[in-house]
């Protein structure tokens, strides 16, 4: 009985690649793939045509048929929400800032979007929950303890103008100086040894009772002036309170000689330049609500 002849299977060309004697098969691509791909360029070609695609120096990108602008449907829906937002920004320009709690519709706003002014602006230094960063000098918003009054309208002058900047085009940011008592040998290093023990004996910590007493003398006559004979401060010249546990900087012995011998200056930028008069608002009574104000 006879067989029948094997079929040959049929060999498919190779590329002409070898590696290693392995040979590699030139077989077509799925028709389906091929399809597709034509497709996807065809596509890409008349989207380019019909949309911002191409980069252009100095001119941005082509513009494309259509006219469609991304940056322009976003200008669109600011335009949208400034529009629908402008009649209670009026009213909140228009009242007094102690007036601003008391109205239901003014407190809900400045809530929203005094939190949101608060997050974008603020929150780089206060922190996103406004408690500061005492180590950096950043200070916490939620206590009690202000250096520059903590009412509405001492808030709202902060923000407004900022703190010893020099960009304030009213010319009315708050400043005050500390002198640096060690670096411009105003006093000596023992003297500063003295008077940090005395600061530290009138704020409640432990402390040297004999380096304490001889640093009262030279409290009284190198830093009662600002900080007050009894170390409690003056806000209006945003010196700070020794006598609490609320420090900007820091309360420890190294920290207190470092402050003393090299002063601190902290600056705050003036924000009417970048804020509306509405957000300025908005944000000064959100930051009262937060329940340090006075």
């Amino acid at each position: 009985m006879s067989k029948k002849p094997l079929k040959k299977k049929h060999e498919v060309e190779t590329t002409g690649h070898s590696w290693d004697g392995i040979e590699e098969y030139n077989n077509p691509l799925p028709k389906w793939w091929l399809w597709t791909f034509y497709a996807c360029i065809i596509w890409g070609i008349g989207y380019s045509i019909a949309m911002p695609a191409w980069p252009i120096f100095k001119s941005g990108a082509t513009p494309g048929i259509l006219g469609s602008s991304t940056r322009a449907n976003v200008q669109a829906d600011i335009d949208k929400f400034a529009a629908m937002n402008k009649p209670i920004q009026e009213k909140l320009v228009t009242v007094d800032l102690d007036q601003i709690a008391e109205d239901p519709e003014l407190r809900n706003y400045t809530q929203n979007a005094g939190a949101a002014v608060f997050r974008t602006w603020c929150a780089q230094c206060h922190g996103a929950g406004a408690g500061g960063n005492p180590g950096l000098g950043y200070p916490n918003l939620l206590d009690s303890d202000w250096l520059w009054g903590g009412t509405m309208e001492d808030i709202h002058f902060t923000i407004t103008h900022g703190i010893r900047n020099e960009t304030d085009p009213d010319e009315e940011a708050r400043y005050s100086e500390m002198p640096a008592f060690g670096r411009d040998e105003i006093l000596a290093k023992e003297e500063i040894d003295q008077v940090v023990q005395y600061v530290r004996q009138i704020s409640g910590q432990e402390h040297d009772a004999d380096l304490a007493s001889a640093g009262e003398t030279i409290f009284m006559d190198n830093c009662s002036a600002c900080h007050a004979e009894d170390g409690t401060g003056d806000q209006m010249q945003g010196a700070p309170n020794l006598t609490d546990a609320i420090w900007l900087y820091g309360g420890d012995v190294d920290t207190l000689t470092y402050t003393v011998t090299n002063a601190r200056f902290g600056v705050m930028p003036n924000w009417n330049e970048r804020l509306t008069e509405a957000d300025i608002r908005a944000v000064a009574s959100y930051v009262h609500s937060l329940g340090g104000g006075q």
